[in-house]
């Protein structure tokens, strides 16, 4: 089965149901998910800003968080070690939250879906490296 690392881009797209759920959703398709442990908390600031931006919607958007983050979704989380992440966001650019996904891809030799195109390039990079 094909491992993936998720990143929150992808995740907050398909939580919040914004333009390309549909496409993100078809990325992770029948994947075993990854993710490092900040995913999480990016999860919770994404939901966040948009109670900021429609308070009504609060108790909807919890509800899509909780439900996004629930144990049998099956994301299987990491802990990446902080002075890793440091070097490969000196050597890349990107910052260490960043370097958690793009390192964590690499050292479980995994696929990387993201929405953001920095991340994007570097893993591109690394893979031709």
């Amino acid at each position: 089965m094909r491992r993936v690392v998720v990143d929150a881009s992808v995740l907050a797209a398909i939580t919040f149901g914004e333009p390309d759920a549909d496409r993100c959703s078809r990325m992770l398709d029948g994947a075993l998910l990854h993710a490092p442990s900040l995913l999480r908390y990016e999860m919770a600031n994404a939901a966040r800003k948009k109670c900021r931006l429609a308070s009504r919607k609060s108790a909807d958007l919890a509800t899509a968080l909780s439900l996004a983050l629930d144990p049998r979704r099956g994301i299987s989380y990491h802990d990446p070690n902080p002075v890793d992440l440091l070097l490969l966001a000196n050597a890349t650019g990107l910052s260490p939250y960043d370097a958690s996904y793009l390192w964590l891809a690499g050292f479980l030799g995994a696929d990387l879906v993201t929405l953001d195109k920095q991340l994007a390039a570097a893993h591109d990079a690394m893979a031709i490296a």
